[in-house]
């Protein structure tokens, strides 16, 4: 790897804090975060890496350093959408920004941001970069749930999607994005219409549908562009609905999300919200990919709540 020219200056203040998910990708981030944290090292940059054995513990570590006396001028965080979700929840509404080094399997927000994907060096060079130039600001989304709110940066989803996530984090194999797609398949054999009840900005109404997602960002799954307009930084999220169809019209538009073809359809259904309210039976959220929790859901957007270092 070839070592970065040093950038910090001798008036920069803090350290860079590492969170590194050993799980992430099953393990492809073990290498990725000693990757990063020499590559830090070598601009000139005091690092303090946290690790541990599961995201609780990790989320812990982090919450520590933060509250603690510490200077802090970045918090970079090693793995997939996972571990964005981690940082979004650490720093939303604060002024330390956020660092990705992308390394799961999704990286859905990654892509987002427009960030090099399993390319630690290239990924700890935009960090360097931004911490230069300042980086950007993007919205957030917050949900409310079960007695709990959490923040998210790219999509939630309560439907069909949030099921197949369910049955692909049970699996251990396959690897990789094969194993949600093949857990789709999977799930699309026993799925039905979910009767919601939506309120979106004050108006209410109740919709059969096959999922409903709202989305900060564009994509799901690793790639699959289910609203290709959102865009982080307008202040607004995006409604997707996908009404009832059959399998075999699922499977005809399944592939023409990948590349964003597949708004045109009848059966598809976009729009701007700023407030959303979801309710149904037995349904459960997921927001990066990461289990919220059941349904009722009150979903907002914090406007450029975060400074994200892309």
């Amino acid at each position: 790897m070839t070592p970065p020219e040093r950038s910090r200056s001798s008036a920069a203040q803090g350290s860079i804090v590492l969170a590194v998910n050993p799980a992430a990708s099953f393990g492809r981030s073990r290498g990725a975060g000693d990757k990063a944290a020499e590559y830090f090292r070598a601009a000139g940059w005091d690092v303090v890496v946290l690790q541990a054995d599961g995201y609780e513990p990790l989320v812990t570590l982090v919450q520590q350093v933060l509250a603690s006396d510490a200077e802090v001028a970045a918090l970079v965080v090693v793995g997939g959408d996972g571990m964005i979700h981690l940082g979004v929840n650490a720093l939303a509404g604060l002024q330390v920004p956020l660092g990705i080094i992308p390394s799961g399997t999704g990286n859905d927000v990654a892509r987002l941001l427009g960030l090099p994907l399993n390319n630690p060096a290239g990924a700890c060079q935009r960090v360097l970069n931004a911490m230069v130039a300042g980086g950007r600001r993007m919205d957030v989304g917050r949900v409310r749930a079960g007695g709990k709110t959490t923040c998210f940066a790219g999509v939630l989803s309560a439907g069909f999607d949030a099921a197949v996530n369910e049955r692909a984090n049970s699996w251990r194999w396959p690897r990789g994005k094969g194993r949600y797609n093949l857990a789709m398949l999977r799930e699309l054999g026993s799925f039905r219409r979910i009767e919601y009840r939506v309120c979106v900005d004050g108006v209410c109404w109740d919709q059969g549908a096959l999922l409903i997602s709202v989305a900060n960002g564009q994509s799901i799954g690793g790639g699959m562009r289910i609203t290709p307009d959102a865009l982080p930084d307008d202040g607004w999220l995006d409604l997707f609905v996908v009404e009832p169809l059959s399998r075999l019209k699922f499977l005809a538009i399944f592939p023409k999300v990948f590349a964003g073809k597949h708004t045109s359809r009848s059966e598809v259904m976009i729009r701007r919200v700023r407030k959303v309210r979801l309710e149904a039976e037995g349904v459960v959220a997921y927001a990066d990919g990461e289990r919220l929790g059941a349904l009722p859901a009150d979903i907002d957007v914090l406007p450029l709540a975060l400074h994200v270092l892309a």
